[in-house]
């Protein structure tokens, strides 16, 4: 049985990464000069988080927030997602374009040791990302510490893809 608080709200994850990017909590996304957020992009779609920097190729970040656990593991998606397999999908036409592309999975719990794909929900998006990640598509997932009053990305998680 599952202890402890579990953010719900979909509108925090994007901002919660904005602010640890722009606090240096989370390295593999830092030295950026430039931050924005929800950029056009691909086939109709918008972007989390571009990051820009003169020195260096252009960086996406798509971000999926992640609230289902199973035993010690927290797991994404919690329902078949045909517009996250859309966003892999387009992650993977920026790589290809000479940009680097991150799938950042953020867990808003604490009680969770790993971080996987819940193939049995949505096979296709378990597919998608393998797929993704074969053409050069970056990982990682971080998990969140939460109060009553508050919510901050604390710690990376490990991951099994």
């Amino acid at each position: 049985m599952a202890t402890g608080l579990v953010g719900i709200n979909t509108m925090h994850p994007n901002r919660l990464v904005a602010e640890a990017i722009e606090a240096g909590s989370i390295p593999e996304l830092a030295g950026y000069g430039g931050l924005r957020r929800e950029v056009r992009y691909g086939r109709n779609s918008r972007i989390d988080i571009l990051l820009t920097d003169a020195a260096r190729p252009d960086r996406y970040v798509e971000i999926k927030s992640v609230t289902l656990k199973r035993g010690d593991r927290a797991e994404f998606p919690d329902a078949v997602t045909a517009r996250g397999a859309k966003h892999l999908a387009e992650l993977s036409d920026m790589v290809a374009a000479g940009s680097r592309a991150v799938m950042l999975y953020l867990v808003q719990r604490e009680d969770c040791s790993v971080f996987s794909i819940a193939a049995d929900i949505d096979p296709a998006y378990a597919y998608a990302l393998a797929q993704a990640l074969e053409q050069g598509v970056e990982a990682i997932c971080y998990a969140c510490r939460l109060t009553q009053t508050e919510i901050l990305v604390d710690r990376p998680l490990a991951t099994d893809l």
